[in-house]
This record gives C-alpha cells, sequence and structure tokens, in this order.
C-alpha cells in the first residue's frame, strides 16, 4: 500500500486497482434511495455532489471550502462530495486525500488514464449514493450557492434542473460560437433541448438509473438526459470567471465536444448529405445537358471555360470530402462502441471508513470497490 494510504487508513479506506473495474458496472444495489424516497426510519435524504476533476490541486480547498458551507446552509440534506479524477498529473488526487482524512463526506474515484470529460460525469453519476446529484465543476465558475434553488425545484416534482448561464466572462467571439452551437444543436435534435445549459444540473436518483443503461465511448450527457424525457427546469445565473488553474477546453477540445454532441444527438447531418447528393446530382445532370446543347446547337465546338470546369470540381470534391469525413465521425462511433472495452477503468478509490461510531446512515449503500 501506497504511504499515502498508509498514512491515511485509520479515517479512509484507499483502494488500489490492481484488477480492471469497469465503472459502469457497480454500485448496483443502490436500492432504497432509488427513487429519491426517504428511508422508513425517516432519515434526511442523501445528495451527492458530484465534481470532475483534471489538475485543479488549486481550486480543491476552496472549492470544498464554498461546498461545505452551501451544505451547511441546507440542514435539511445530508452531502457526499464525490470527485472524479481523470488522471491529474498535479497534486489535485493527493490533495483530496488529505481533505478526506478530516471529512468523511469526502470520496474520490481516480481512472487509470483521461477517458474524457463527459465520461467522467457520466461514471460520477454511476457511482452516486444519493437519491440526487448535483454536477459542479471545480473550478467555481458555477456557484454552489445555487443549490438550494435546484433541491427546492427537485422537491417540487422536477426530475432534472439545470443552470441556464445568462452571461459568461469571454470574448464575444466565442460567446456567439457557443450560441449558434446551442441553438443549432437544439434544431437538429429530435428532443428539446435546453440552450445556453451546459452541465451544471441536478438529477434525480430515477435518471441516474435510466443513465445506467447508456454504453457510449463518447457520450454527450446534455442530450442523453434531455431524450430520456423527464420533467425539467431551468435556473438563469451569471456564470463568473476562473481565478485559479486554466481551462481544460482548448479549440479543439470544444469542437470535439461539438462534434460528439452532433453525432449523439441527431442523424439529421446524413439526411442533409443525402438531400444535397440529390440537388447536385440533379444540377450536374441538366449542366451537362445544357453544355451538350450548346455544343450542338450554337458554336460546335469544345465550349471554352476551363477555370469554370476546375472550380466545379474542386469544390465537388471539396463537398464529398466534407460528407465523406462526417460519414467517417458515424462509423467511427460504431466501430468504438462495438469494441466493449471497459472505460473507464478505476485505478484507485477513497471511500470513508464506515463504523458504528462515525458512519453516516445511508440505508443499504452499495460496498466500496
Amino acid at each position: 500500500m501506497p504511504a499515502l494510504a498508509q498514512d491515511k487508513q485509520k479515517e479512509i479506506a484507499f483502494s488500489d486497482g490492481h484488477a480492471a473495474i469497469d465503472a459502469y458496472d457497480v454500485l448496483t444495489q443502490v436500492e432504497p434511495q432509488r427513487l429519491g424516497e426517504r428511508s422508513a426510519t425517516n432519515l434526511k435524504r442523501l445528495v451527492t455532489i458530484s465534481i470532475p476533476v483534471l489538475n485543479e490541486a488549486d481550486n480543491v480547498k476552496p472549492l470544498l471550502e464554498r461546498l461545505r458551507a452551501v451544505a451547511g446552509s441546507c440542514p435539511c440534506y445530508d452531502f457526499e462530495f464525490l470527485f472524479t479524477d481523470n488522471a491529474s498529473t498535479d497534486a489535485t488526487f493527493e490533495r483530496l486525500a488529505d481533505e478526506a482524512r478530516g471529512d468523511d463526506r469526502i470520496r474520490v474515484i481516480r481512472f487509470t488514464r483521461n477517458f474524457g470529460f463527459q465520461t467522467s460525469i457520466l461514471t460520477n453519476y454511476l457511482n452516486a449514493n444519493g437519491a440526487a446529484a448535483i454536477q459542479i465543476d471545480a473550478d467555481l465558475q458555477d456557484p454552489p450557492e445555487l443549490f438550494g434553488e435546484f433541491l427546492a425545484a427537485w422537491e417540487q416534482g422536477y426530475k432534472v434542473v439545470y443552470g441556464i448561464r445568462r452571461s459568461r466572462p469571454e470574448n464575444i467571439a466565442l460567446r456567439s460560437a457557443r450560441k449558434l452551437f446551442y441553438r443549432g444543436l437544439a434544431s437538429l435534435s429530435a428532443v428539446e433541448l435546453p440552450v445556453d445549459a451546459g452541465d451544471f444540473r441536478l438529477i434525480d436518483r430515477t435518471v441516474i438509473e435510466d443513465l445506467r443503461k447508456v454504453r457510449d465511448d463518447a457520450p454527450y450527457i446534455r442530450g442523453t438526459i434531455a431524450q430520456l424525457g423527464y420533467k425539467q427546469t431551468g435556473i438563469p445565473y451569471d456564470r463568473t470567471e476562473r481565478k485559479r488553474g486554466s481551462s481544460k477546453f482548448r479549440l479543439m477540445a470544444l469542437i470535439r465536444l461539438a462534434v460528439d454532441g452532433i453525432c449523439s444527438q441527431s442523424t439529421k447531418p446524413l439526411e442533409l448529405i443525402t438531400l444535397v447528393g440529390f440537388i447536385f446530382s440533379f444540377l450536374s445532370f441538366f449542366a451537362a445537358l445544357f453544355y451538350f446543347a450548346y455544343y450542338i446547337i450554337v458554336i460546335r465546338k469544345p465550349p471554352q471555360g476551363f477555370t469554370t470546369l476546375v472550380i466545379l470540381v474542386l469544390l465537388s470534391t471539396s463537398i464529398q470530402t466534407a460528407f465523406i469525413g462526417m460519414l467517417g465521425e458515424y462509423i467511427g462511433r460504431i466501430f468504438r462502441n462495438t469494441r466493449s472495452l471497459p472505460a473507464p477503468i478505476i485505478d484507485q478509490r477513497i471511500e470513508p471508513v464506515r463504523t458504528h461510531d462515525n458512519a453516516t446512515l445511508v440505508p443499504d449503500a452499495a460496498p466500496s470497490i
């Protein structure tokens, strides 16, 4: 056992992943809180705060300070803080272990490698013990103080409560691109998608159990939850700027997320490819007839217009290349999802030691792995 585990073993259970563990298949025995009911002993309902992290060492302490303050302001609920660490290369995991020593509400799951942000969120949900789970990023751009409003809407019967970003501190080009993408994706989707909403949301245990059935190598959680069709509502808020660390979403990561969102949410791009193909075939046929008639009837010699011909060929080639690329995205998703590789793999996890003296009473919670 690593030295870190030896130092903390009286307060936390520190497990090494000596064998591959498919995180999608754990915690399948959470029955009493499955639909969010109160237990037979009328205990307070447990709410899981789900936090995916990647190289957020500087944010661990300030994040937990605000989460603890918010938890203290909601005495009607018990809370657990569940972190999924996407194989951080800084001191994120060690700092979480230090915090877990003094707070038995903290649980940590560390992956063998970076499996992606959306997969980290999904795995966090599937390992949550709560009657509901609230996902929040570690950078504190989304306010934990909004949890109270989320929980109030949940108590009114909403299974999904999401934050709507009224404003966000970024340049106008990126902000405009986001708005365009959200609205474009909503128009492509067969179900209603909330616009200007990210992953800052509350979901009920019922939704979590339905997400357990999802098998997708590149999940798009926002769209998947919307497709389930549960009653949902949005709460507007203003997003603040990141104060510590740097964003993990560079341009290519944002493009990859956009492509995953489109391909997982709709097959309309394929329908568009078919439509455009028929239109160009139709136009090409009549253009060929026109050139043939022009040659026979008017000039009786090869028509000039080599430049036009080259432009048309290049345009046709570029369109075909783009369409082949779009087809490749869908085929690639089929390939990855048929390989049946266990993803993500849990390398290490930290769980609080439950004893008769210090246990938080969660009826029939699934055992640690």
